[in-house]
């Protein structure tokens, strides 16, 4: 038979879940706050202890409501960090796994290519997918058999959150570490930022090349184009993280490929020596130097990677 204190402790649970299951939106809202501020960092037997040993029960609604919910950002926020409180926890390898088994990569991935939704919300998303992403080599796998790393290179080149790129930068330096399966998926994938609008995607993608190419070895011809595009960004941070891998790359059998483009940089185009603004037309006299600027900037990079 059970203690009177453990008859208590599964009352206050049923209540609880009662109490969820009964519960609108701004409700489940205030009970997520709670939540999020009684149990963030707590170990797996701590969650149990907390919920009289049926934790995963309060899981379970977590994932179903994410379910049903995650494409109208229904506290997708708080939500999510909820999740997180499970997927974090010590010694909480099965919470990861019942949030596998409702398809919660696929959620999250999901989650990156929804324009609507916010950005705060996608680098939870995120940052869920780099705790399965830290559990091991196959979950590192799953999220690539997934079409994880697309996504993800997606939503780096259009993400307008510097710290949500950073966070993909991250993740997909793990998937590219210790997986080799899907290794040079995610090669490719970072490959196929470099020639995307955003600067500080073109230089976290261009940093992940360079830490992964010892892993790679051998850097694939695709890579020539994008690389030298990069090097001719009018951004210095871009053209230094373009310089510091095209160094790296000098070893590798793309060399003869690498020189003979950058030696093709340091002659500029023959057309329009100069471009005029909308400033030209008020003043005839002032004249744009933009494009001319960008082509010295282009030679001199090029000049300083043949040195």
């Amino acid at each position: 038979m059970t203690s009177v204190k453990e008859q208590e402790a599964v009352r206050k649970l049923t209540i609880f879940l009662q109490e969820w299951d009964s519960a609108h939106k701004v409700a489940r809202s205030h009970i997520l706050d709670n939540f999020i501020k009684s149990n963030d960092g707590k170990t797996e037997p701590e969650l149990e202890l907390e919920f009289s040993q049926g934790a995963s029960l309060f899981l379970a609604r977590l994932t179903a409501w994410l379910r049903m919910t995650y494409m109208y950002s229904t506290c997708l926020n708080k939500l999510l960090k909820s999740i997180g409180i499970f997927l974090s926890a010590a010694s909480g390898r099965r919470y990861l796994i019942e949030f596998l088994e409702i398809g919660g990569v696929l959620i999250l991935l999901e989650i990156l290519g929804l324009r609507h939704l916010k950005e705060e919300d996608k680098r939870q998303s995120v940052k869920l997918l780099q705790l399965v992403a830290n559990a091991g080599r196959k979950y590192k796998e799953l999220i690539c058999e997934s079409y994880g790393v697309r996504s993800l290179a997606e939503f780096l080149a259009t993400s307008s959150s510097a710290e949500a790129q950073e966070d993909v930068q991250v993740l997909m330096g793990s998937l590219g570490s210790g997986n080799p399966k899907y290794q040079n998926q995610v090669y490719k994938g970072l490959i196929a930022v470099l020639p995307c609008a955003s600067p500080r995607a073109q230089q976290l993608a261009l940093q992940a090349l360079r830490v992964m190419q010892d892993t790679v070895g051998e850097a694939p011809s695709v890579l020539v184009e994008p690389v030298l595009g990069a090097l001719c960004s009018p951004h210095l941070e871009v053209q230094y993280e373009a310089t510091q891998l095209l160094k790296a790359l000098m070893a590798r059998e793309v060399r003869p490929a690498l020189l003979k483009g950058l030696v093709a940089l340091l002659t500029p185009p023959r057309k329009k020596a100069f471009t005029f603004c909308d400033e030209t037309a008020k003043d005839p006299t002032a004249l744009c130097l933009r494009e001319p600027m960008l082509v010295y900037s282009q030679q001199a990079a090029a000049a300083k990677v043949i040195g």
